[in-house]
C-alpha cells in the first residue's frame, strides 16, 4: 500500500504552503534528506546521531519557546533551561525507546502504518487522504517518504511500548481523596519582610571591590562572539520571476472547492439555566419548569435579550445571552442541532446539554454557499506566486548550497550568481542586532559551524539562508577597571541581602524565645501582615507565587509555629508565623472525583514510563563528543 502512495505521489509544483505542521515525531533526527552530511554528536549503544539532526532538534526548541515566552526569551533564560542539552537528550531518549521496542520484538505492519498515514489531517482534503498533497508536504518539509514513513513507524513502536508498561496503571478512590484533601487544603500565616533595599547606607572600598572581583572573576566573563558571512535568498525577490496560467489557478480552485466553501452558521442568543449532569430527576424537572416559564414570557412579548440578562446563568448573561454568529461544530451537539433547524426569529423549546436548560433565540441564519472563481481569483493567485516564489528561492539556496559543499567557496557561488554576500559585526549568542529577523535562530547556526564551515540551507522568517562562519572571539576575564562599576553594584547588593538575612535571623530567633511578632518586628521598623487563607499550589495573598513559603508554611502547627530558618523569597527575606488553618470541603471531592482520577492516573503512566526508560538509560552505552555541551 505504501509503495502505492508512494507511486501516486508523483510530481507536481507546490502550490500549497502549509504554515505549519507539527509532527509528533519532530525529534527523530530523519527530518531532512541531507541528515547524514553533519558529524557524530553522540552515540546511543552504537547508533549515531549527527549533528544535523541535533541542529534541527534544538532549532525546533527554540521556536517552541519563542511561541510561549515571545520577546522575554534571551540568553539568560535559554541557559537557564539548558536547551542544549534537552534538544540531545531527547534526541537520545528516543534513539534508546526505539532500540528498547524492537528488543521486545514489537513491530509495525504495512497496514497500520498505512492506516496511521491515511488518518493524518495534514495529508488530506475534504476528510479524504490526498496523495499529491502528502508528497507536497514532504517535499516542503525535504522528507523523502521512506524517511517520513520510518519516522512515524518509529513513533508508533514507542506508542506500543508505552501501551504494553502503562496498561495496568491504576487510581483508586482512595488516592483521589487524599490528592483532593492535599491539594485543596489551606493555610494562613502571619509574616514580616525584610527587603534588601532598604538598606541604603553601603558604600563598599575600593579594596573590597577588588576582593569581591578576584573572587567572582568568572560571572564577569564576556560572552564569545562570532562573525560570519551570509546569503539571503527572500522570495520577494523571486516573485517576478514566477509564470502562472489562468489554467494554473482554476486548477487550484477545482482541486480545493473544500476550501472555498463558506459553512452555514446561526447569529443567536440563549439563556441558560445551569443544572449538573448527574443532579437528581427532581432537580431537573425544576429548572425545565423554569425555563418554560421564561419561555412563556418570551413568547408573550418580553424582550430575549432583557430576560437573559436577568435569569441567564451562563457567561454570556451581561451581553443579554448573545452568542455572536457560530458554526454548528462550536456548540455541543444537542443545543447545535436544535439551533440549526430553527428560522431567524424563532425562539426554541427548553434545550438540555451537559450545562443544564437552554432557550435559544435565532437572530440571523446565514446560509451555506461557495465563493466563486471570480471573486477567489486574486488571492488564490497571490498565495500561489507567493508559494512558487518561495520554492524557487529554495531552489537557489539549495544550488548555492551544492556548490559551496562540493568544494566552491561561497564568495565565488555568489558571485557567479551575481548575489551580494553580506557579513555581520561580531555577535553574541543573542544573535545579530541589525538586519536578522530571528537572531536567535541565525545565533544558533552560526554558533555550531566550525572555523570557514558553510551551513545547510535555514529557513527563516523572511526567506533562506546559508551561512558561514568567518572568525570567532573566544570569552575572557576583562580587567577590572572595564567593570568596575557592575562589580560595585553586586557587591553593594550582596552586602544588602547579607544585612537583610541577618535582621530577619534575629527577628526569628527572638519569636522562638517567647517574644512576639508586634513587639519585636517594631525594633526594625517593620509591622506584621496577616496572608489570609491560601492553597499550597497557589498564589499567596500579599507575597505572590513563592514555592519554598507556601510549602514551609503548610508544614507549620500549633504546636510549630515557626520554621527551623528565614525564607528568601523572590524579592527578600520572610519571617513567617502559623496563624490557622482551613480542609478541604468534602463535599466538592464527589464532584471532581473522575476528572481527579483521570488526571492522576495520566501522572501515574507517565512516570511509569519516566522510570522504565531511566532503567534503559542506566544500562545502555552513551557517549557524547567532547566538550559539545560546554
Amino acid at each position: 500500500m505504501l509503495r502505492l502512495m508512494r507511486k501516486q505521489a508523483g510530481s507536481w509544483v507546490i502550490k500549497i504552503l502549509l504554515g505549519a505542521i507539527v509532527i509528533v515525531f519532530i525529534f527523530w533526527g530523519v527530518g531532512s534528506f541531507r541528515s547524514q552530511r553533519g558529524g557524530r554528536v553522540a552515540l546511543v549503544n552504537g547508533d549515531q546521531i549527527t549533528l544535523d539532526e541535533y541542529r534541527e532538534a534544538y532549532n525546533n526548541l527554540i521556536e517552541q519557546l519563542r511561541r510561549r515566552f515571545g520577546n522575554n526569551l534571551d540568553e539568560d533564560m535559554l541557559k537557564q533551561l539548558q536547551v542544549k542539552r534537552q534538544a540531545l537528550n531527547q534526541l537520545i531518549d528516543n534513539k534508546l525507546l526505539v532500540q528498547e521496542s524492537k528488543r521486545l520484538k514489537f513491530r509495525v505492519s504495512e497496514k497500520e502504518l498505512a492506516d496511521a498515514i491515511l488518518n493524518i489531517t495534514a495529508f488530506q482534503r475534504a476528510g479524504i487522504f490526498d496523495s499529491r498533497l502528502y508528497k507536497d508536504v514532504l517535499d516542503r518539509l525535504k522528507m523523502t517518504p521512506e524517511a517520513f514513513e520510518e519516522a512515524q513507524k518509529n513513533a508508533m513502536l514507542i506508542d506500543k511500548l508505552r501501551t504494553l508498561i502503562t496498561s495496568s496503571a491504576k487510581i483508586s478512590d482512595q488516592e483521589a481523596l487524599e490528592w483532593f484533601n492535599w491539594v485543596n487544603a489551606s493555610v494562613n500565616i502571619d509574616y514580616v519582610f525584610f527587603s534588601p533595599n532598604r538598606y541604603k547606607d553601603i558604600h563598599p572600598s575600593d579594596e573590597e571591590i577588588k576582593t569581591f572581583f578576584e573572587n567572582h572573576k568568572e560571572t564577569y566573563k564576556t560572552d564569545p562572539m562570532v562573525k560570519v558571512r551570509y546569503l539571503n535568498f527572500n522570495p520577494d525577490a523571486f516573485q517576478s520571476k514566477v509564470e502562472l496560467s489562468d489554467e494554473e489557478i482554476r486548477e487550484y480552485y477545482d482541486e480545493n472547492l473544500e476550501t472555498f466553501k463558506i459553512p452555514k452558521t446561526v447569529e443567536a442568543r440563549h439563556i441558560l439555566l445551569r443544572v449538573n449532569q448527574d443532579a437528581d430527576p427532581e432537580t431537573v424537572k425544576k429548572t425545565k419548569e423554569r425555563a418554560l416559564h421564561i419561555l412563556k414570557l418570551a413568547k408573550e412579548g418580553k424582550d430575549f435579550a432583557e430576560l437573559a440578562k436577568q435569569y441567564s446563568e451562563g457567561p454570556t448573561r451581561d451581553k443579554g445571552g448573545y452568542l455572536g454568529k457560530f458554526k454548528k461544530e462550536a456548540m455541543v451537539k444537542p443545543f447545535a442541532d436544535v439551533a440549526f433547524s430553527m428560522k431567524a426569529g424563532e425562539i426554541s423549546e427548553p434545550v438540555r446539554t451537559q450545562f443544564g436548560w437552554h432557550l435559544i433565540n435565532v437572530e440571523k441564519v446565514n446560509e451555506a454557499s461557495v465563493t466563486s472563481f471570480d471573486d477567489a481569483k486574486k488571492d488564490i493567485q497571490k498565495k500561489l506566486t507567493d508559494d512558487m516564489a518561495k520554492s524557487l528561492a529554495y531552489d537557489e539556496a539549495e544550488a548555492v548550497s551544492d556548490d559551496a559543499l562540493d568544494g566552491e567557496d561561497l564568495i565565488n557561488a555568489a558571485k557567479k550568481r551575481n548575489m551580494k554576500i553580506l557579513t555581520t559585526d561580531f555577535f553574541s549568542s543573542k544573535g545579530p542586532i541589525k538586519e536578522i529577523n530571528n537572531p536567535l535562530e541565525f545565533a544558533s547556526v552560526a554558533f555550531n559551524l566550525l572555523d570557514q564551515e558553510i551551513s545547510n540551507v535555514q529557513e527563516f522568517e523572511n526567506g533562506y539562508y546559508i551561512l558561514q562562519l568567518v572568525d570567532k572571539i573566544p570569552p575572557k576575564i576583562p580587567e577590572l577597571d572595564e567593570v568596575k562599576e557592575k562589580v560595585k553594584l553586586d557587591l553593594v547588593k550582596e552586602k544588602q541581602h547579607e544585612k537583610a538575612k541577618a535582621d530577619s535571623e534575629t527577628l526569628l530567633a527572638a519569636l522562638k524565645n517567647g517574644k512576639t511578632m508586634n513587639t519585636e518586628s517594631k525594633k526594625f521598623d517593620l509591622t506584621p501582615k496577616t496572608t489570609g487563607f491560601f492553597k499550597r499550589n497557589g498564589s499567596i495573598p500579599e507575597i505572590g507565587f513563592e514555592r519554598e513559603i507556601a510549602e514551609v508554611a503548610f508544614q507549620l502547627t500549633d504546636k510549630k509555629q515557626f520554621p527551623e530558618n528565614v525564607l528568601n523569597g523572590s524579592k527578600g527575606y520572610y519571617v513567617i508565623q502559623f496563624k490557622d488553618r482551613k480542609i478541604s470541603d468534602p463535599e466538592n471531592f464527589s464532584k471532581e472525583k473522575e476528572d481527579i482520577k483521570n488526571r492522576l492516573l495520566a501522572q501515574k503512566k507517565s512516570s511509569i514510563f519516566d522510570a522504565l526508560l531511566a532503567q534503559i538509560k542506566s544500562k545502555s552505552e552513551i557517549t557524547i563528543k567532547e566538550g559539545f555541551l560546554d
